[in-house]
């Protein structure tokens, strides 16, 4: 029976079938960060139990920590420093490997886990972040867990999960201009709702996909579990294998050619079956922003706010209202006529290192639209000196924008750090719900460079307008 790349990943991991559909699976990688790294570290230690290959546990310090420039562990939020140094005592004590604040390997955790060669084809990796679906761009097998899953997989190495339905979402043709992979996974979800891909693993392939530079495909996948998806993949070819080839982690000579022998198997076969398949047109894709509260509320640059009044479906009705009122927009406005208060770039979803340079070409010689909070938020410590070395950074301040330290917490408001209460903000995030980036914060999601266009002009803007 031919096979999905998903099959082969999750047959090559299978320890044993418990039924039910349930499956003990064993896991490659795990990642902790500081907001739930020292929970699960700690009711481990209380618990006498240790963690199994502890050389392949890792933790980074991204969610609490301040994104300030000079930034120690005294955070905006009040216990965010019990948080880091907790995480940083429970981690050194368990001697897993630690990313810690000023360490040039600090950043964003799924940013920072492929960066450094952490994750690899093949492999299976688990993080309590909903987002480690990002790193399914690479042809591993990853997924978001929780406290007590983290607890379990660092003792055990295994995981009892749910084998998902397989979904296959193929793109074809060549993207517009202005159109980016945030705008395709925006398009798809805004079609499909934010539950169309609800117990299933969803594979991206087709033509559009191949085409796709690497670091494109990390900000696709991110998004898989704003589709409703358990995670992301796409199968890797000759530019996953150049990305992997000499980072830190990643094999090295001999041992990185045998690798490559497994890798290049790591595809779906021929006639491979699936549970759903979607077809889309990539030339039907125009740059997309969000204009509600899901990422599910999203339409074209150029389109109108729904009129609730046209939605047959009341539950639907009532939650387009509820997200208009929210965002304090009018049914039928246009959506490239809506003023904002600020722009912010970053996050796991568009935060690497050709995100900061396609936005650097786009505002050099230009100015942030006066009033406008503009914030650029590098993805790692290292994604910050590489672009200092470029001199983007430059280019970035000289056109109006503040430039921090790797992190998180710009994204959402677990770190303390926000807009003014009640900002619109155009933001490279991955989620826009209710308070998402602060208290009454009205975000809308967009690519990076459709985030810069509208700094530059003080509205949400088509980026081939300028």
């Amino acid at each position: 029976m031919q096979k999905t790349l998903f099959s082969k990943l999750w047959n090559q991991h299978e320890v044993l079938k418990q039924g039910s559909g349930m499956s003990l699976l064993y896991i490659d990688r795990i990642f902790l960060h500081e907001r739930t790294g020292s929970v699960s570290l700690k009711e481990l230690e209380l618990k006498g139990r240790k963690i199994k290959n502890p050389e392949q546990v890792f933790c980074t310090m991204d969610h609490i920590v301040d994104t300030l420039p000079g930034r120690d562990d005294n955070t905006i939020m009040p216990s965010g420093r019990d948080f880091i140094v907790s995480t940083r005592d429970a981690a050194n004590k368990a001697g897993i490997n630690l990313f810690d604040i000023g360490n040039d390997k600090q950043g964003i955790v799924h940013v920072i886990s492929a960066e450094q060669g952490i994750t690899l084809p093949g492999l299976t990796q688990v993080c309590p972040d909903s987002h480690t679906c990002t790193l399914g761009a690479l042809g591993a097998l990853a997924w978001g867990i929780g406290s007590s899953e983290g607890e379990h997989a660092l003792a055990t190495k295994t995981l009892s999960v749910k084998r998902p339905k397989l979904m296959r979402v193929r793109f074809e043709g060549k993207l517009n201009q202005g159109v980016t992979s945030k705008d395709m996974i925006l398009y798809l979800i805004g079609k499909y709702s934010a539950s169309g891909g609800v117990g299933h693993a969803i594979e991206f392939s087709g033509d559009t996909i191949n085409a796709l530079e690497q670091e494109s495909r990390f900000t696709l996948c991110n998004m898989a579990v704003e589709f409703g998806c358990f995670t992301g993949l796409i199968a890797p070819d000759q530019k996953t294998f150049d990305f992997v080839y000499d980072r830190p982690f990643a094999p090295k000579e001999r041992d990185f050619e045998n690798a490559l022998v497994f890798w290049k198997k790591l595809y779906s076969d021929d006639d491979a079956v699936y549970d759903k398949e979607i077809f889309v047109k990539s030339n039907d894709i125009n740059p997309q922003v969000s204009w509600g509260t899901s990422p599910g509320h999203v339409i074209d640059i150029n389109g109108f706010i729904p009129n609730p009044d046209e939605i047959s479906d009341l539950s639907l009705r009532s939650s387009c209202l509820k997200a208009i009122d929210y965002m304090d927009l009018k049914p039928g406005q246009r959506m490239d006529s809506i003023s904002i208060d600020a722009a912010f770039i970053g996050s796991c979803t568009n935060s690497r290192i050709s995100d900061l340079r396609d936005v650097a070409k786009l505002v050099k010689g230009r100015k942030v639209s006066s009033g406008i909070k503009a914030i650029i938020v590098p993805g790692s410590t290292q994604i910050k000196h590489q672009s200092e070395s470029e001199g983007l950074d430059i280019i970035f301040k000289e056109a109006g924008f503040e430039w921090r330290e790797s992190g998180c917490s710009m994204c959402f408001y677990v770190g303390g750090e926000s807009f003014k209460n009640g900002s619109r903000v155009v933001s490279s995030t991955n989620r826009n719900f209710e308070n998402r980036q602060g208290p009454g914060i009205k975000t809308h999601l967009a690519s990076p460079i459709t985030v810069a266009a509208s700094a530059i002009k003080g509205k949400i803007t088509d980026v081939r307008k300028i």
